[in-house]
């Protein structure tokens, strides 16, 4: 580029920039003017829109009460209902379990907890260990329940 031409450029450049700024501050401001409400004012705004306006001290009282009505209902229906209500059962839950070449022991209790049969995989591990068969596993199918004993679940999966 020559000099000129650059200088030419330059000029353009300088140009739409002061009509640009020239615009955008003597353009009126398409945003309202915006003034302070006061309290009373957003409050009236607020409920005419259907919400609730409440101060924390009303908040904090009306959160009390509640709590208090609470224990008093739950001070007075417990022995009522645990006469009147039988004890529920848990549910018992059954699978079964592929044990291919390869698993571990801690497989096995990753598999039992995902099945709900044992609360705690690693815990199911430990009691194998415990009993010293965790490299004795058994490749096959085996069913098991919820219902059984840890140690009733050992011996079936396990080599004893």
């Amino acid at each position: 580029m020559t000099p000129n031409t650059l200088r030419s450029f330059a000029m353009g450049l300088l140009v739409a920039a002061t009509a640009t700024g020239i615009v955008y501050l003597l353009e009126p401001s398409s945003k309202p003017a915006s003034k302070e409400l006061s309290q009373e004012e957003m409050q009236t705004q607020l409920e005419d829109k259907g919400f609730v306006v409440q101060t924390q001290d009303e908040l904090d009282k009306q959160l009390a009460d509640a709590k208090a009505e609470a224990a008093q209902e739950a001070q007075k229906e417990p022995k009522e209902e645990k006469e009147e209500q039988p004890k529920e059962e848990e549910p018992v839950y059954r699978t079964i379990i592929n044990v291919s070449s390869g698993m571990t022991a801690v497989d096995v209790g990753e598999v039992l907890e995902r099945a709900k049969i044992v609360k705690s995989g690693f815990e199911f591990y430990k009691k194998v260990e415990g009993q010293g068969v965790e490299n004795k596993l058994r490749p096959g199918t085996f069913e098991v329940d919820s219902g059984m004993t840890e140690d009733e679940m050992i011996a079936v999966i396990f080599k004893g």
